[in-house]
């Protein structure tokens, strides 16, 4: 038995974070109803067309869910929503501020109306606020959130190499949602949720934010370097690749000194010897590392490494990871069904012991529309008269 076998969920959604959510949902599930624009649906479904014509970000955002397309501006398609939702346990959307209100479906009304409903609204900034109704991408809301001020190397600031905004919000909304349907167990009522990107990031810049809060001063960017430990960064090997080090106590760098680069004098010497004295030579003892690994191959080092005890990690690309020797180990790759065949997906990260997640397929637009309606209770006449009056 899946964990929410037997929960409906309803949901307006685009782009990442809500799908994201949503996603998480079916894996464990849940019946996941997609409702899309009749007139492409889902932005992202044209985000690139590198999955055999497919977007990446839908492939992996969307599995496992039902697509229904519905034009909301005329009243028989509100009408449908309105019966889907009467079925859900939760309803969850991610659209414009303000969209669902003129609709009619905002959370005061659908909690009113259904008591037992779990409504999560999902926005940049909230529904409150002189941000409101301001645009919220994952590269915007990472600015407003000083994010790009502690990432990238102390010249160019940086976005994060994924969006951190909408999967944190995503995140948080799928916990959040769980959290809401426990709750419901306890007391029979369900609730109104509001997840914002902002508020997600916020509560991740949780280290920065309080010491410049407490100490006046922003941590500088320091790449994949750290502002106050060294040796702590990716260190290019003899034979073009790169190993990350990461040293968290002076005995450590004895270690390293010791076993790992061969020059023992470096471990006692004071201008190294503690980690004060190693930021502030930070130069140097990054020379003397370079200099170390510069004899060795990558695998060589991390042997090396390893068997002094020392953190590291090689500095791989994706391709790399791929192929990842824990994820082959672990057997985390799976196949799913989708509009152009059979394709590999990886294990989401919540492990059941002795059940495994749905994985369902990933739907084509609109492909669930008619099964859907005919669960309820719309006759084949009675869909083919929507779809000529552009309702589906």
């Amino acid at each position: 038995m899946q964990p929410l076998q037997g929960i409906t969920v309803v949901s307006l959604e685009q782009a990442v974070a809500a799908p994201l959510a949503t996603r998480h949902l079916a894996d464990l599930g849940a019946r996941v109803i997609k409702v899309e624009r009749p007139d492409g649906g889902d932005f992202a479904r044209a985000y690139d067309s590198g999955v055999r014509g497919m977007a990446s970000h839908f492939v992996w955002l969307n599995r496992g869910k039902e697509s229904l397309t519905l034009n909301l501006k005329h009243p028989e398609g509100r009408d449908i929503l309105a019966r889907l939702v009467a079925g859900a346990d939760v309803f969850l959307q991610n659209l414009a501020p303000g969209s669902t209100d003129r609709l009619g479906f905002d959370a005061a009304t659908l909690t009113d109306r259904h008591p037992r409903l779990v409504v999560c609204d999902m926005s940049g900034y909230g529904a409150t606020g002189p941000y409101r109704d301001k645009r919220a991408y994952d590269l915007l809301v990472q600015s407003e959130t000083a994010l790009v001020s502690v990432t990238g190397t102390p010249e160019h600031p940086s976005k994060t190499g994924v969006p951190a905004a909408d999967i944190g919000a995503g995140m948080y909304a799928f916990s959040t949602v769980l959290a809401a349907l426990l709750l419901r167990e306890r007391t029979g009522r369900g609730t109104a949720l509001e997840i914002t990107m902002f508020d997600a990031l916020t509560e991740w810049m949780g280290h920065p934010l309080y010491l410049t809060q407490h100490t006046g001063k922003e941590p500088p960017r320091v790449g994949l370097s750290h502002p106050i430990i060294a040796p702590y960064d990716a260190y290019p090997t003899g034979d073009g690749g790169q190993v990350v080090i990461g040293i968290q106590n002076d005995r450590e760098w004895v270690r390293l000194a010791t076993h790992v680069l061969e020059r023992p004098e470096l471990a006692t010497d004071p201008e190294f010897a503690t980690n004060q004295a190693r930021v502030r030579n930070r130069a140097r003892v990054d020379a003397a590392v370079t200099e170390g690994l510069a004899k060795l191959a990558r695998e060589e080092a991390v042997d090396r490494l390893e068997e002094a005890g020392i953190a590291n990690a090689r500095l791989r690309g994706v391709h790399e990871l791929i192929d990842h020797d824990q994820l082959v180990a672990r057997d985390r790759w799976r196949e799913i069904d989708s509009p152009v065949g059979r394709l590999p997906t990886v294990l989401p990260p919540m492990n059941f012991a002795g059940t495994d997640p749905a994985l369902g397929p990933v739907p084509d637009l609109g492909e669930h529309t008619e099964p859907i309606l005919s669960g309820l209770g719309y006759a084949d006449v009675d869909v083919a008269r929507l779809r000529d009056e552009q309702v589906i």
